[in-house]
């Protein structure tokens, strides 16, 4: 019997470790008028997912593109902060997809993509069989599947955590200049009333004049 769990279990991680190297999951520096792409080389029929978010940078948004091999535009969108695209490779080749901040003069982004291709393989090799799973090969993939939800809820409280600091550090920074702004106006006022209050009651020396006659 235990041996059979273990088997089970080898069966079970050696599939999930397959399921993570099919999708490209990539965190990169976008400055500004710059764009960056990425190629990957798909089979005909593949069904693909492409989701992507702005992390930090500006306000949120970058252009993305996606290509085919023959160069045909298979999505375009402007500006977006997150997006997700769904679509089924209509030929073999090396497919491009492009993330622009060309719009931009002087802030640079962080951009989050995973770009998913083809569909998750079964967890064992029969299990598309006409007869029931076993309770042991059920509980494998009810897991299989739960740790999937878990990965992606992880990536993305990652990257509303990301944006969170990213947001709150830019307040801080802000809050500190306006606080050393207010301390300098503070002390130019305060020499000045200083100064004009000293020339009140400084002594002046007066001239008298004398009318001969």
């Amino acid at each position: 019997m235990y041996g059979s769990i273990r088997v089970l279990l080898q069966v079970f991680f050696a599939q999930l470790l397959c399921v993570l190297v099919l999708a490209s999951e990539l965190t990169f520096e976008l400055p500004d008028n710059a764009k960056q792409c990425f190629y990957e080389d798909i089979t005909v029929g593949t069904k693909c997912t492409l989701e992507f978010q702005v992390v930090t940078g500006g306000h949120y948004d970058v252009d993305c593109r996606l290509e085919d091999p023959d160069g045909s535009v298979l999505y375009k969108e402007m500006k977006k902060q997150y997006d997700s695209f769904t679509f089924t490779a209509p030929k073999n080749g090396t497919f491009k997809f492009c993330f622009s901040n060309e719009f931009s003069t002087f802030t640079h982004k962080t951009v989050y993509f995973d770009f998913q291709v083809g569909e998750d393989p079964p967890l064992f090799p029969n299990e598309n069989r006409v007869t029931a799973l076993t309770q042991m090969e059920s509980a494998c993939v009810s897991i299989h599947e739960a740790l999937k939800s878990v990965i992606d809820y992880q990536t993305h409280f990652r990257l509303r955590e990301a944006q969170g600091r990213s947001r709150a550090e830019d307040l801080n920074t802000r809050v500190a200049f306006w606080s050393i702004g207010e301390a300098f106006i503070l002390l130019v006022v305060s020499i000045s009333q200083v100064v004009l209050l000293r020339s009140f009651f400084s002594d002046r020396k007066t001239t008298t004049t004398r009318v001969g006659s």
